[in-house]
């Protein structure tokens, strides 16, 4: 059976609505195991965005958020060489083609942009600035956005709290010149957004950390910094000998990434399911078991059923698993691709290793033309 042609991409109005119909979309990203935030800007009217401090485990989570919402990512950046996780920034240009943004002071392998003060990242109609803040590591740099409405800080200031200053050629005198002059110089407002916190703390302000941060907020002087600085004596992060080579490499595995699943063209969902097209499924329909896991009622109903199904209702699947055929894939349908989403999970768990969800379910399978055995199509009346 062949294929009809792919759908066209999701329209701007999509990007627009997620922006709750502003001009820039901002996401902000965790990664709970290094305490981590990765944040992602998009020009909605362009579509085109940044990522900035990506996490290598973290890969498949933005580049599902990336192409679910349709944006040509101009850039992955870093704020610096981290030494407590991997960056994904050679992931995500290979998978989308973006530049790898990192300070040139950093010197690492595979940055296709090499990075100054002063210069701008332009995405769109938008750009963030780069401003050199050395201190926790000399190659740290800080991006300022356009109208100076928020900064991404890496690690050189966090929320009441900043970079260590005792490796990766730190250094207390510099982080305060760099924290005073470079971050202290925007206005009061502009609301400054770390590249780590460990206690749910997700955005500060210049005006707060002025006030607030005990190490160099308030009448502290850079004696009180330095002197607060020199003695903090804290452990090593526990990944930084996997970290800085890695990252020095700007996030390449030294050996060759994970094959893709040999049996689809998998894509994952911002929700983590693996998920097929419908224009794959029907191209392949002949080599895949279609479970349809809507009620019996559905099934036989006005609605249809994709031809040579596979009927068990949800509630049923667990008691009649062993009715899946073993000896091909298993792709999961049900009418938007809610029920057979949690179906697939079930399979998943239970041990099907090669099993995906309809993307959008039978509704979108008949939208983009394919056919439905059984389907009563409404007739208009006059």
């Amino acid at each position: 059976m062949s294929a009809a042609p792919a759908p066209s991409a999701p329209s701007s109005v999509s990007l627009a609505a997620a922006a709750g119909g502003g001009s820039l979309l901002f996401r902000q990203l965790f990664d709970a195991d290094t305490g981590t935030y990765t944040y992602l800007l998009v020009d909605v009217p362009t579509g085109e965005g940044v990522l900035i401090d990506s996490v290598f485990e973290r890969h498949e989570r933005d580049l599902s958020l990336i192409q679910e919402l349709d944006i040509d990512l101009v850039a992955c950046l870093d704020t610096h060489a981290h030494a407590d996780h991997v960056t994904g920034s050679w992931l995500m240009h290979e998978a989308t083609g973006c530049a790898i943004g990192l300070a040139a002071a950093a010197r690492a392998e595979n940055v296709t942009r090499p990075l100054q003060h002063g210069d701008r990242v332009s995405f769109g109609g938008r750009s963030v600035e780069v401003r050199s803040t050395p201190g926790h590591t000399d190659g740290c740099i800080s991006f300022v956005l356009d109208d100076q409405s928020m900064a991404f800080t890496g690690d050189a200031l966090l929320v009441r709290g900043c970079g260590r200053c005792d490796f990766q050629q730190g250094n207390a005198h510099t982080l305060w010149t760099s924290i005073t002059e470079q971050i202290f110089s925007l206005p009061d407002s502009c609301l400054l957004y770390p590249g780590h916190d460990y206690t749910g703390r997700t955005v500060t302000s210049v005006a707060e950390e002025k006030a607030f941060n005990a190490r160099l907020g308030g009448a502290a002087t850079e004696r009180d910094f330095v002197g607060h600085m020199e003695n903090m004596r804290l452990p090593h992060p526990h990944k930084i000998a996997e970290a800085l080579p890695g990252n020095m490499r700007s996030g390449k595995p030294r050996e060759s990434a994970p094959a893709a699943p040999s049996w689809a063209p998998l894509q994952r969902s911002y929700a983590g399911l693996p998920e097929l097209s419908p224009s794959w499924v029907a191209e392949h329909q002949a080599e895949l078991t279609i479970l349809d896991v809507r009620s019996s009622e559905e099934f036989e109903g006005p609605d249809g059923r994709v031809a040579g199904s596979l009927p068990i209702p949800l509630p049923e699947l667990e008691s009649r698993a062993s009715a899946i055929p073993a000896d091909r894939p298993v792709v999961v349908v049900c009418h938007s691709g809610s029920r057979s989403a949690l179906a697939t999970q079930q399979l998943l768990k239970a041990g099907h290793s090669q099993v995906a969800n309809l993307r959008g379910g039978l509704s979108r399978w008949s939208d983009e033309g394919y056919p439905l055995e059984g389907a009563i199509r409404a007739t208009a009346t006059t």
